[in-house]
């Protein structure tokens, strides 16, 4: 699929920011923005990455987003039909202004956008740090900024949801599996992000257990699939995996875990910070976008 195709045309409206990454004089940084995002999608899809993650990310949603609910009767990988009554949720991209990083993370997001035929308009997108610029330029592809901060407490409401969360806090990834926290839930979402038993290998068993219990109780139930090895990429995905909590193995988790979760509760570390940023340091700006209800 072109990398062109389905590009919304930018306004007219010029934006302050902090910085377009490449800089042309006399050029809206909003308009140099989007075309170097449009430039690595084709770098992006002229790469044998692109066709190896694609393709992971198409075989690991096809179960859990099948329309019928029967994960037996897989469809064609190349048609899916999952466009209807699906969404697209992107948490902690960063500054895709001046970080180069975020800025392939957000043209990977685009181009996934075009794979799935998700329109823009059902993807969501919010990190607190974004700048006025980059405020604009989600605008102006269509996207939709979230009104506020849910430090990634996201309640699904029923709507398959793929989750883009590439290099997140742990926090966030243990809140959003909190905000969903029941089988029925779980099995209408995905998550690509960083590798759940990446997390789990890499902390003390009690700290884990105690500080990323959501995290720890759906690994079982959890089919977890890593993106491939490249060396043009490694920096921007490593780590990173999709997964999906199939019905058959979520039933399988004792009834016990399903019981009265209690909101995750996270302590400082020695610097008196926390992984993620809070509600009252910083609100993003509403574009539009209507929340879904929030579990209460």
């Amino acid at each position: 699929m072109d990398a062109e195709a389905g590009w919304k045309q930018a306004g007219e409206s010029g934006g302050k920011g902090t910085g377009s990454g490449r800089k042309e004089e006399g050029s809206d940084p909003g308009e140099v923005l989007e075309r170097r995002l449009k430039e690595i999608s084709s770098e992006l899809q002229s790469s044998g990455f692109w066709d190896s993650s694609q393709r992971i990310i198409l075989q690991s949603l096809r179960k859990p987003f099948m329309m019928d609910e029967d994960e037996d009767n897989i469809p064609s990988l190349e048609k899916l039909n999952i466009s209807e009554n699906f969404q697209c949720v992107s948490f902690g991209i960063g500054n895709f202004s001046s970080c180069s990083v975020a800025k392939t993370q957000m043209a990977f997001l685009l181009l996934l956008l075009q794979e799935l035929q998700i329109s823009r308009d059902c993807c969501f997108v919010f990190d607190p740090v974004f700048s006025e610029l980059e405020l604009e330029v989600l605008c102006r592809l269509g996207l939709k900024v979230m009104a506020e901060n849910e430090e990634g407490k996201h309640g699904i409401s029923g709507v398959r949801t793929l989750f883009f969360m590439v290099h997140c806090g742990k926090s966030l990834y243990n809140n959003l599996l909190w905000s969903n926290w029941a089988p029925e839930t779980l099995s209408k979402m995905a998550v690509l992000g960083n590798s759940f038993r990446g997390i789990q290998d890499r902390m003390p068993s009690k700290i884990f257990q105690k500080e990323y219990s959501y995290i720890a109780k759906i690994l079982p139930a959890t089919d977890e699939t890593p993106f491939p090895a490249h060396p043009q990429y490694m920096e921007i995905f490593n780590d990173t995996s999709v997964h999906c909590f199939p019905s058959s193995k979520l039933k399988e988790l004792s009834g016990e875990i399903w019981k009265l979760p209690e909101e995750p509760v996270y302590e400082e570390n020695e610097e008196g910070q926390l992984e993620i940023i809070r509600k009252s340091q910083k609100k993003g700006i509403c574009t539009d976008f209507e929340a879904n209800e929030k579990k209460s």
